[in-house]
């Protein structure tokens, strides 16, 4: 039997040498901006997206990578395996998931491609296909892998506040009365990730009660096994200093590495936001959300 490869997406935050060493496969994001497109990790610059959606204030689509993209990946993938698990970016934020079942289909009775929602992105989808490299590489077959990455994902929680509210209206998870007067009164909704889609659970009051929820989010966990910043910059902000310090006294012992989000989140939440990734650990059961 050969081994179980892995594909993902590159809204996956997975250092290039832990890509190579676990022979996981990366297809990259296909983004458009008005009439041009662009490839992740190839000729698009995150930093520079995400600066040019705060001054131009931008719309990127996710528009790939396509089936026929992912028909040829695992088309090339054939010749060494038949077996692959392709573990993607949430399908309640892009096509990318339903592309990958699409291509998958055309490989029925040739090999075994299981096409997996992580209902995550960013260091959540890293977590689990790192996990599942990891499994691979250790000769678990590839039903036992999917079966514990299914249980991994539900140990991933994100959570977002965003300083404007224009991408929330435009990915239409807020309406444009709640945009307009949100804006009026300084009011900003306190966003989690349910089941892959990205919910307002409450609406909070200027930028230190979101930086506040934020907290109150950390210290719901007795058992983080990991943590991390997802912000516009890729160093800190005087705003994210003082978020590290303050999760510190919550986590103390723990790193908390600042994550620069990608094209993906930024489509939904827009160029202004700052979050937590929370991976809880296994010391307690973890109920179906």
């Amino acid at each position: 039997m050969t081994r179980v490869h892995i594909v993902t997406d590159s809204a996956a935050t997975i250092e290039p040498g832990v890509v190579e060493q676990l022979g996981i496969t990366v297809v990259p994001l296909t983004v458009r901006i008005g009439d041009k497109t662009y490839q992740d990790g190839a000729d698009l610059d995150h930093e520079e997206l995400l600066l040019r959606m705060g001054r131009d204030r931008v719309h990127p689509e996710i528009v790939g990578p396509t089936a026929e993209q992912f028909r040829r990946v695992y088309d090339h993938l054939l010749l060494k395996t038949d077996q692959i698990l392709s573990i993607h970016s949430s399908d309640s934020l892009s096509l990318i998931c339903r592309e990958a079942q699409a291509a998958a289909r055309e490989f029925l009775g040739r090999c075994d491609v299981i096409v997996l929602d992580s209902e995550t992105l960013s260091l959540g989808l890293s977590i689990l296909v790192q996990a599942a490299a990891q499994l691979a590489r250790d000769s678990v077959t590839l039903d036992e892998i999917v079966r514990r990455i299914r249980g991994m994902v539900r140990r991933i929680y994100i959570v977002f506040v965003t300083d404007t509210l224009d991408y929330l209206e435009h990915s239409g998870r807020i309406s444009p009365a709640q945009a307009v007067l949100g804006t009026m009164l300084d009011i900003r909704p306190f966003l989690a990730m349910e089941e892959g889609e990205i919910i307002p659970m409450e609406k909070v009051r200027s930028r230190d009660r979101a930086m506040d929820k934020l907290i109150e989010f950390a210290s719901e966990f007795s058992d983080i096994e990991r943590i991390a910043i997802l912000q516009s910059t890729p160093y800190p902000t005087q705003k994210t200093k003082i978020l590290r310090d303050r999760l510190e006294s919550i986590a103390p012992g723990h790193e908390f590495p600042i994550l620069l989000y990608g094209p993906l989140p930024a489509s939904h939440i827009g160029p202004d936001g700052t979050g937590l990734i929370v991976y809880e650990g296994p010391g307690r059961e973890v109920l179906p959300r």
